[in-house]
């Protein structure tokens, strides 16, 4: 059995990671820590999780009881997982960071984006960008794992294609998503509150979305990013706009994005328009192209469930990637309905 460790256990990311480490026929959780719920058993914070953790308690971090496990995974604040990362990589065999401390390759960035200086260029360069659609070979062995934000996870698997086989122009491309309101954390917040976000539509983080930089990363072009906050408790629905580079058509981009994910177990192309319904509660995107002829605009758009493909789920798939494990171990393939 892999041994595993979760830090930063008691937020949304923490649980799911525990609600699919669950189902994962190798893994283990034997250390599961929540300094703000010291003390408290899982099953009372998230009952939900009553039956296969009974008597899990969440503990506050103590660096020795990391030493013998197999894999960790961080659900930490950006500088919280920066501090420890150093602490952990080299002494357990596979880091998984969910936070942002590891996903720019530009160290420059991070003053501007996140508000600290990165001072960890050598364990920066060494990690490996947690998308598989795009790094499945690097993550194979890999000792540090950043994974993606959710917004640009659904970002990019609607986009990168499309670049990367020449067919949109790399500027001026439009990044309109809406989110569930997990997506915020479970911290006490006005911005989340039922009374705020029910029955509510609202942009947020205009021009500025810390997601901005590393959408242009991986997808390789300019964007305008602007989140939306749905009142739904997941999901994330990008809906992707560009020009096109040359002469265009909807059956050429249906064709360009499913001969690229054809052998992806997680990525669904079709003819119908994604919803987050569809992909409630799975590790799998859903995604599709258009081409506007009167127009002259592509619109590329993907759905997926922002705490498991885009969150929690994704880091379980690398990790199974970086130790040898068969892939899907352990991640649900099919959403919920009704």
């Amino acid at each position: 059995m892999v041994k595993v460790g979760i830090i930063g256990a008691s937020g949304y990311t923490g649980a799911e990671l525990l609600r699919i480490a669950a189902m994962h026929p190798d893994f283990e959780v034997v250390v599961a820590t929540g300094d703000t719920q010291a003390g408290t058993r899982a099953a009372a914070l998230y009952p939900s999780l009553a039956v296969h953790y009974p008597n899990l308690v969440f503990s506050e971090f103590d660096p020795d009881t990391t030493r013998e496990l197999d894999l960790v995974f961080l659900g930490l604040p950006h500088e919280a997982s920066m501090a420890l990362a150093p602490q952990l990589v080299g002494h357990v065999g596979c880091v998984v960071d969910l936070s942002a401390a590891y996903r720019l390759t530009d160290v420059a960035l991070y003053p501007t984006w996140y508000g600290f200086a990165h001072d960890q260029p050598d364990l920066l360069a060494e990690a490996i960008y947690g998308l598989p659609e795009l790094y499945r070979s690097e993550l194979k062995g890999a000792r540090l794992v950043a994974t993606p934000g959710c917004h640009v996870t659904a970002a990019s698997l609607a986009l990168q294609p499309l670049v990367a086989r020449g067919l949109i122009e790399t500027s001026g491309i439009i990044v309109d998503n809406a989110t569930g309101i997990t997506g915020a954390g479970r911290a006490l917040k006005q911005s989340s509150m039922f009374c705020t976000v029910d029955e509510n539509f609202e942009a947020y983080g205009l021009l500025d979305h810390r997601h901005t930089p590393e959408i242009e990363q991986e997808v390789g072009a300019q964007v305008l990013f602007t989140p939306h906050l749905a009142p739904l408790n997941r999901g994330i629905l990008a809906t992707c706009y560009a020009r096109p580079a040359g002469a265009s058509s909807t059956a050429q981009l249906l064709d360009a994005l499913s001969g690229h994910y054809r052998d992806e177990p997680f990525v669904h192309v079709g003819e119908g328009s994604p919803s987050t319904k569809a992909t409630l509660g799975s590790n799998t995107a859903h995604v599709t192209g258009r081409y506007d002829a009167r127009t002259g605009w592509v619109v590329a758009i993907c759905a997926i469930d922002n705490l498991v493909k885009g969150a929690s789920g994704q880091a379980i798939q690398c990790a199974n990637l970086a130790l040898g494990l068969p892939e899907g171990a352990g991640l649900p393939i099919a959403g919920l309905h009704p």
